[in-house]
């Protein structure tokens, strides 16, 4: 019998229906990384999808190819989470679309690398704006949506950044640990409405879009230090949404987990 090689990804497992019947909004779901993997990944569950992006013919072709994979055409709504009306807009037409959100997958975050000596304001603030407030713009427009029904879950992504120190990234990882202390604080405005949320904090999911932004070097440097020797798989990312998205983490709220490997 041979052994699996652990610097080798698994093969994605099969869908097991945890999200038969739901629907989900995922932002930031154009290109190759987490978005595209977990809106894959939830309608391979049995949900019905809409996605989200600023970048409108991304967000074409990510509709395209999710509908050659799964046979179901998402709804697809361009949305730049920085402006608040576009935000509404997106909510209101997911809603007109799917009738109802169930799951909310706030995912748009944008980095960046600069040292803090060198950082300018603007550096600072559009990182910010991106992956902190536009975090904050998505999780309120859902809650308002789904606190009057009582039910409903929002899922954030997060950064082991919000724990861990790295050179060059002062602005995203504190971004990424507001995002952790919005979620536990959302949690607990919206506990006694039935509704839930949660955040993954991944490491390190190299993918085409992630591979352009940043230094191979780098990459290569941080896939080499977890447990595993490599990098996560976007898909690897999304089965943990998926969970949380899940009946199977009813008790779960105001939580963030981790997907990353710890080198020994």
């Amino acid at each position: 019998m041979s052994e699996s090689n652990p610097r080798t990804a698994p093969t994605p497992p099969p869908g097991h229906g945890l999200l038969d019947g739901k629907t989900v909004l995922v932002t930031a779901a154009a290109g190759t990384g987490i978005g595209f993997a977990t809106a894959l990944r939830c309608a391979q569950e049995g949900a019905r999808v809409a996605i989200s992006d600023r970048h409108e013919r991304r967000l074409g072709e990510a509709a395209e190819r999710l509908a050659a994979e799964t046979g179901e055409t998402p709804l697809a709504i361009p949305c730049d989470v920085t402006v608040e009306a576009q935000v509404g807009a997106m909510i209101d037409a997911a809603v007109a679309g799917l009738g109802r959100i169930d799951v909310m997958v706030n995912n748009a975050g944008l980095g960046g690398e600069a040292s803090i000596l060198e950082m300018s304001d603007e550096e600072w603030s559009v990182v910010l704006d991106v992956t902190l407030n536009g975090t904050f713009r998505c999780t309120r427009a859902a809650l308002r949506h789904m606190a009057p029904r009582g039910s409903g879950v929002v899922i954030n992504n997060a950064s082991v950044l919000g724990w861990r120190a790295q050179p060059g990234q002062a602005h995203y990882a504190a971004a990424k640990a507001g995002v952790m202390a919005l979620t536990r604080c959302a949690a607990m405005d919206v506990a006694d409405r039935g509704v839930r949320v949660n955040a993954v904090a991944p490491s390190i999911a190299i993918h085409e879009n992630l591979a352009k932004a940043a230094p191979r070097e780098l990459l290569d440097q941080l896939a080499a230090a977890e447990a595993f020797g490599r990098s996560a798989e976007p898909w690897e990312i999304a089965t943990t949404i998926v969970f949380l998205a899940s009946d199977y983490s009813a008790y779960m709220t105001g939580e963030v987990v981790s997907v990353s490997s710890q080198h020994p």
